[in-house]
């Protein structure tokens, strides 16, 4: 068992100085995968990686409800999901008319003006990630982990529980049909 791994059985266990002992080993990781998530946000994004970071843990560890993480990669899985919501929940509050609603922040540097970033399709994917989950629940998950955790199709396959070809099959088929969906919200909003 991994130092990770042990200290979330002791935080489990109940020992209060496990979730301190626990940040300075997870940090450099989430904040690995807070950078790459932060990268596909448009310029001039309010939200930082080290907050996405600070906020995640906070979710994870600092609730009442403590969680059971059954490994290092479940953890980290459960941290990205968190990571998701967070910059869902970020896109929708910046998506209120209280917040200037439709209206986007161009930025006059940029020589690439036409461009649409991951951040602008963010709700679109949320949304799609959600009726796929009902059509496919694995394929889901395995999206969820491969681009939000950040996991390979055999990290994914084994936190899954599933063998690597059919997680391959499920990373196949939802891929295509996020492609599909997503595309699909796209055509109806450039009508």
């Amino acid at each position: 068992m991994n130092d990770v791994t042990q200290i979330l059985v002791a935080m489990e266990k109940g020992e209060p100085a496990a979730a301190e002992q626990l940040l300075p080993l997870v940090y450099e990781e989430l904040r690995k995968l807070a950078v790459q998530k932060m990268a596909h946000e448009r310029p001039g994004q309010t939200l930082q990686a080290t907050a996405l970071v600070h906020e995640a843990y906070l979710r994870l560890v600092g609730s009442r409800n403590a969680q059971r993480w059954d490994s290092r990669g479940h953890f980290f899985a459960a941290a990205a999901e968190a990571m998701r919501r967070i910059l869902v929940e970020n896109a929708r509050r910046k998506g209120r008319i209280k917040r200037g609603g439709a209206r986007r922040r161009i930025d006059l540097e940029s020589t690439d003006w036409v461009s649409s970033t991951v951040s602008d399709n963010l709700l679109d994917l949320n949304d799609a990630l959600k009726r796929l989950s009902a059509e496919d629940p694995e394929g889901a998950e395995l999206i969820k982990l491969r681009l939000f955790a950040g996991l390979s199709i055999d990290e994914a396959a084994k936190l899954l529980g599933i063998s690597r070809s059919t997680a391959y099959d499920h990373w196949l088929y939802a891929r295509a049909w996020l492609h599909a969906a997503l595309r699909g919200s796209q055509d109806q909003s450039d009508s």
